[in-house]
């Protein structure tokens, strides 16, 4: 059973910096795509960073230059570094698998002073 767990969201000022982790369970992570997304109150969920297997990453134009995926297969994870957090960041932050169709439970992520 495919399963992904997310961790490290939390309160964050303004400008600050935050990491997520995703630990994925029951498939061979390494084989695969994994991607983070995310989703505001009152908003659609839409996608923030995709990185393959092999490594190549895409993100949103809208974190370009402040957000970074990264993935370390031997340990099943992947991982968002956020930097120069803005409340519009404020959202629950997904780890999604799309080849199995799976979503982790999400971690909420929320900028303010």
């Amino acid at each position: 059973q495919v399963q992904l767990v997310e961790s490290g969201g939390g309160l964050v000022q303004p400008g600050g910096s935050l990491r997520l982790s995703c630990v994925g369970f029951g498939f061979t992570f390494s084989n695969y795509a994994m991607s983070w997304y995310r989703q505001a109150p009152g908003k659609e969920r839409e996608l923030v960073a995709s990185i393959t297997g092999a490594g190549s990453t895409k993100y949103a134009d809208f974190v370009k230059g402040r957000f970074t995926i990264s993935r370390h297969n031997a340990k099943k994870s992947v991982y968002l570094q956020m930097n120069s957090l803005k409340p519009e960041d404020t959202a629950v932050y997904f780890c999604h698998n799309r080849f199995f169709g799976s979503w982790g439970q999400g971690t909420q992520v929320t900028v303010s002073s």
